[in-house]
């Protein structure tokens, strides 16, 4: 039994030494900006909420504090998953993002149905009753959130480069035109006075794109609407877009005097929708190592530039790149939680000779 308890903590302290040997992302990365995860109830447990302690000094609900799962009735908030991570970030001193109080996906059905469940039609009485439940919506999840929620995503996706105006035909458009992204902030602003707020889309690396978001930027701080910054989310993959894309459209909002922030990367190991593996290949997972490296390094080179870098997931155990039909493999954890080649990257640190390439993936 002596001799058992002795292996038991001869195996303890080995293990504690190879976390020890790993560099923590929120220490390495202290001087330039926090590293945040997407997160549900179930990583504050296990060895998801081990990484996040580890790693991450900060975290944004993935699905917890959207439409359809917070505000599910008109008269109905279940906060409850919600509540959890913001305990989960209080106990462990990390901050927190807030994601997300307008968007067009995610939204229960009865936010755009009349008092019958019909959908709203284009009035004037329509227009009005929909920003008065985008704003009791943002009083009360941004007021319970006041002291947790450092950032909101206050509009979410409001861009679409195939309209001529550059705004997407959401239900929130079309009942109320742009008047619910001037709503939304200055609710918020008004309940959260000390939060940052930002916009945050998509593809802001397309010229068409980006051109039509800063404008809308320059519009809102130019009526005095209280925006603070600019999310960008970087689903990206390992061709593309180029990361010198990215340094030019940072360096564009620069112009605006606005904070930005990377809110919801990953990096796919596919080139399209087309592509389909059944366990992640070395060239590809030697392409998102380097393609990471570069996108780090020139997060670093602009310093000040960038206040935030937030990864879409902890581990590729869970992410929304995998379906039903096709596994990816975006992170920098693998499925048995372990650093990834792209890991080794991001820190700037040769992967350990002794570990092996993303075991039992």
């Amino acid at each position: 039994m002596k001799r058992i308890l002795i292996l038991l903590v001869m195996m303890s302290a080995a293990a504690t030494a190879q976390v020890a040997a790993v560099p923590s992302l929120a220490q390495t990365f202290g001087p330039y900006f926090p590293v945040g995860a997407a997160v549900g109830p179930d990583d504050t447990t296990g060895p998801h909420a081990e990484i996040l302690k580890r790693h991450f000094n900060s975290i944004v609900a993935e699905n917890d504090m959207k439409w359809a799962r917070i505000h599910p009735a008109e008269s109905t908030f279940e906060f409850s998953r919600a509540d959890a991570l913001a305990a989960f970030a209080r106990t462990n001193h990390m901050r927190m993002r807030g994601h997300t109080l307008a968007w067009h996906r995610q939204n229960p059905e009865w936010l755009f149905q009349d008092a019958n469940g019909n959908p709203l039609q284009p009035t004037a009485e329509n227009k009005a009753l929909v920003l008065s439940r985008l704003e009791k919506h943002i009083r009360s999840v941004v007021g319970r959130y006041r002291d947790d929620v450092y950032a909101w995503d206050v509009v979410n996706e409001v861009i679409d480069p195939g309209q001529p105006d550059g705004f997407r035909r959401s239900p929130w458009y079309l009942l109320t035109g742009t008047d619910y992204i001037d709503t939304a902030f200055r609710t918020a602003r008004e309940v959260a006075p000390n939060a940052k707020l930002f916009i945050n889309d998509y593809d802001t690396t397309d010229p068409v794109k980006r051109q039509f978001l800063f404008n809308l930027v320059r519009d809102l701080k130019r009526r005095g609407v209280p925006l603070d910054g600019v999310g960008h989310q970087m689903h990206v993959n390992i061709d593309c877009p180029p990361v010198a894309d990215f340094v030019e459209t940072v360096n564009l909002f620069v112009q605006l005097g606005v904070d930005q922030q990377v809110t919801e990367l990953d990096m796919s190991l596919y080139h399209d929708s087309q592509d389909s593996y059944p366990r992640p290949y070395p060239v590809a997972l030697d392409r998102q190592a380097a393609r990471y490296r570069e996108l780090f390094d020139a997060l670093r080179q602009m310093k000040g530039k960038i206040t935030g870098v937030t990864f879409w997931g902890v581990a590729d155990d869970h992410t929304w790149r995998s379906s039903r039909t096709r596994t990816d493999w975006p992170l920098l954890f693998d499925n048995q939680t372990q650093p990834k080649a792209a890991f080794w990257a991001v820190v700037g640190a040769a992967q350990p000779a002794a570990s092996t390439r993303n075991p039992g993936q």
